[in-house]
């Protein structure tokens, strides 16, 4: 059990690499708080796992996820913000003020309340994981639109300075950037011609799309023990996206 007993908070439970992640984290003997706009049920038992519905793109919100574990379970081991959205490849000339919000709310300003929430009772332990779930989009500038390439630099920025400024005090930040995953997320909207053709230029003939439960292992890999000594590691699992 590589986290036995550990109270692990995942956020866009419900489904995708945070449904998969959640499911490992309970194999693997975690106690899990599973959030997400709506219910993810049919999790496992009970007295090992809590639902919270909540949305991170609100401080509320996320503050509520993230007491509903301290509540439940006296504590917070480890945080995955995988809650995120995209933007329909749109580029600047083409966004909206509110898919420009709406992104960066979800994708940026969440993982920040989550981890602002969580930072005291890791402090208080001087212990404790952050995995933020950023993406290929936020280290190259055509894998989605602007909103959703901003807010994916921005949070692998945020990983790091988190990792710096708390090594110290015992907690590790580190950040995962996948490439396709097979999750069946919307696009958050019509995808924008112009934004899709410069993503189709970088498609490479090696890119395969990864399963949920193949980023779940990566991410249990990161909350164990085991990678101790990663700390503001930004990792690519991208299938040979970039490689090329």
């Amino acid at each position: 059990m590589r986290l036995s007993d550990k109270v692990a908070v995942i956020t866009g439970a419900a489904k995708g690499i945070g449904r998969a992640t959640a499911e490992t984290f309970l194999r693997e003997g975690a106690l899990v708080v599973a959030a997400d706009l709506g219910p993810a049920e049919g999790l496992g038992p009970g007295d090992r796992v809590s639902t919270v519905v909540g949305n991170v793109a609100s401080r509320e919100g996320a503050e509520r996820i993230v007491h509903a574990a301290i509540e439940r379970f006296g504590r917070v081991d480890v945080l995955v913000n995988n809650a995120g959205i995209l933007d329909a490849f749109l580029p600047v000339g083409e966004l909206t003020d509110e898919v420009w919000e709406r992104v960066l709310a979800v994708n940026l300003s969440g993982p920040m309340y989550t981890s602002r929430a969580a930072l005291p009772a890791m402090l208080e332990r001087r212990s404790g994981v952050i995995i933020n779930v950023s993406s290929v989009g936020g280290l190259f500038g055509a894998r989605a639109g602007a909103a959703y390439t901003a807010s994916k630099h921005g949070l692998i920025g945020l990983t790091r300075n988190i990792a710096a400024t708390y090594a110290r005090d015992g907690i590790r930040c580190v950040a995962v950037c996948p490439g396709g995953v097979n999750t069946g997320i919307g696009l958050g909207g019509g995808p924008s011609e112009r934004g899709y053709a410069a993503l189709k230029g970088t498609l490479a003939t090696s890119i395969r799309l990864a399963e949920p439960a193949e980023m779940a292992s990566l991410l249990l890999f990161l909350a164990s023990d085991d990678s101790s000594a990663l700390n503001g590691a930004v990792i690519v699992a991208d299938g040979g996206w970039t490689a090329a």
